[in-house]
């Protein structure tokens, strides 16, 4: 017999099935009962729910059985590991499918790091989709290693990791209609095309749905939740490391509404998943906050994959996926066995898988630094300041009184008023620009990343511009990644020499780094509990209200640089 004939049959119960999970009982997502049985499994794929023989059999006795868990949207370079130590970081929570959008590579070293994402998607345990990136750069405003536009994006369409365009980012060129914006809709037009559209309401944001912009991450309010829900869209609920959406959109799901609402981390770094988790925390956290653990296993799951027109997975249901979940209880969500198309996730699974080798070595290509590049020049005393908000990727766009000194604007702690500079790394132009950030609270030293959304230049925030210049040149000689220093000294660093974004390291020895370089950052100031991803996000033009780029402060509400 096929697969389908021996699928056919073992549901019927006219031949054992493959593998039998007995003594649990399983969450219909549909109704919200718990029905008791056993799961039969034939290959990939869930045969039936009831009274089974099988090959082999499993015991689940007191556990709960849920449909492995879609994160609807991420980026895995935000993880700052490959694909291939994300699968092992995160599957064995209970996310069996994850859809990413590998635009950070893809701003570093073009279609190049799509094709890498396509291939390991093909070895992984988990399910990985690889949308494909709808704004390399995100704007006109920046300097990236690449540039990809629609003609490009149809040389990478058709891989069996595809679903779609990811997240539209420029959603200036869509409302206005933007010549390419409008070519790489027309590629997609009737597949999915994913949203980006942050504080976008009214005509403005009609304009953007009637493109054929179906999902949204980017909520941060209940009332723009509901406009988005209300106009067609299905709201993606986001915890990552930087943005935490969930307190806030938590109200909005509700057993109606998890029919269109998901899940998703967007940036999430392994010492948070290690401390707190991906999304089995999300799920912990919103049942605790008072959401049904019917909401927020659709919204985990069903909900997600009807979302992004996955049809087989999404229940633990005859002829779907077998990716399944064991818990110990739904309100602590804590894993005791996963199971991806069928195969139990433990390290015997991992060590079996394929491989693939590592792509956008030496990638950082900046100028040498010295402390005077770091000057803030300037006449005027208004200054434009960057405000952060901290747990959000929004910032408020500030306005402070700061006299020029000898020609430079100077860093002042005592309002915490510290340099931010963004360099350009990529070999194009070797732009340098320079401004002020509130909130980092540093009182001493430099920190520095080649983690810089989306175009990954070096994003460099200190007090003293000798520590600036080390930083920013160390991280030349150590292809990328984070450095912290302090009086001269480096006092923690984390080398990421895939494209100056991804660990070569196993995600334990990340996760360790980044516990040492949250440490030496306390040691300068800063009170915030994820400085670097913090930093990430302040070059990021297509969110508001005021960021910086190796071109200039942008004023992101006139989308524009400013003068």
């Amino acid at each position: 017999m096929d697969d389908l004939e021996r699928r056919i049959a073992q549901a019927r119960g006219d031949e054992p099935a493959d593998l039998v999970l007995r003594g649990g009982q399983v969450f219909d997502l549909i109704t919200g009962a718990m029905i008791r049985g056993d799961v039969a499994i034939c290959g990939d794929r869930i045969a039936g729910v009831g009274n089974y023989d099988a090959r082999q059999v499993i015991d689940v006795t007191g556990l709960t059985l849920v449909p492995g868990f879609i994160d609807t949207h991420l980026h895995v370079e935000s993880s700052l590991v490959t694909p291939f130590e994300f699968d092992r970081c995160v599957t064995p929570r209970g996310v069996t499918t994850a859809i990413c959008d590998p635009h950070e590579i893809a701003n570093v070293i073009g279609l190049d790091g799509i094709r890498y994402f396509q291939q390991a998607s093909e070895h992984l345990l988990m399910d990985l989709r690889v949308q494909l990136s709808s704004c390399v750069p995100s704007t006109n405003m920046e300097t990236s290693g690449a540039r990809i536009e629609a003609d490009d994006l149809a040389q990478v369409m058709g891989h069996p990791s595809a679903i779609g365009l990811a997240e539209f980012m420029n959603y200036p060129g869509v409302i206005h209609r933007d010549p390419a914006a409008m070519a790489k809709l027309r590629l997609f037009d009737g597949g999915h095309i994913d949203g980006h559209c942050p504080q976008l309401s009214g005509r403005n944001l009609n304009a953007y749905v009637a493109a054929g912009i179906r999902t949204e991450h980017e909520a941060t309010t209940a009332e723009e939740a509901l406009e988005k829900l209300r106009k067609g869209m299905r709201v993606l609920i986001r915890e990552g490391s930087v943005s935490k959406d969930l307190d806030a959109l938590q109200p909005v799901l509700t057993d109606i509404t998890s029919a269109y609402m998901c899940l998703c981390t967007d940036d999430r770094n392994p010492l948070d998943i290690g401390e707190h988790g991906h999304l089995d925390y999300m799920i912990r956290r919103l049942i605790a906050r008072g959401t049904s653990p019917l909401a927020a296993y659709r919204a985990a799951s069903l909900s997600a994959a009807e979302a992004f027109g996955l049809k087989d997975r999404g229940l633990v249901a005859p002829g779907l996926r077998a990716d399944i979940v064991a818990l110990d209880s739904p309100e602590s969500c804590r894993a005791q066995l996963v199971l991806c198309g069928g195969r139990v996730v433990d390290d015997a699974a991992f060590s079996a898988r394929g491989d693939v080798a590592p792509v956008g070595r030496a990638s950082v290509k900046a100028p040498r630094l010295t402390p005077q590049h770091f000057r803030c020049t300037g006449n005027r005393t208004e200054t434009p300041v960057i405000g952060i908000i901290e747990g959000k990727i929004i910032t408020g766009h500030l306005t402070v009184d700061i006299a020029p000194e000898d020609g430079d604007k100077r860093p002042d702690t005592s309002r915490d008023l510290t340099r931010i500079a963004v360099i350009e790394r990529h070999g194009k132009n070797g732009n340098i620009a320079t401004g002020f950030v509130r909130g980092f609270g540093l009182t001493s030293g430099a920190i520095a990343s080649t983690v810089c959304h989306d175009h990954h230049n070096i994003a460099v925030v200190g007090i003293d511009y000798d520590d600036m210049a080390l930083a920013a040149n160390r991280l030349s000689q150590i292809e990328g990644g984070f450095v912290v220093v302090q009086h001269g000294r480096v006092l923690a660093e984390l080398p990421l020499p895939i494209a100056g974004l991804m660990s070569l390291q196993p995600f334990e020895y990340v996760r360790d780094s980044l516990t040492a370089l949250r440490a030496a950052a306390r040691t300068l100031g800063t009170g915030l509990e994820e400085p670097f991803l913090q930093l990430a996000f302040l070059a990021l033009p297509v969110i508001p209200a005021l960021k910086i780029t190796d071109c200039g402060m942008v004023d992101v509400t006139r989308f524009e640089i400013i003068p």
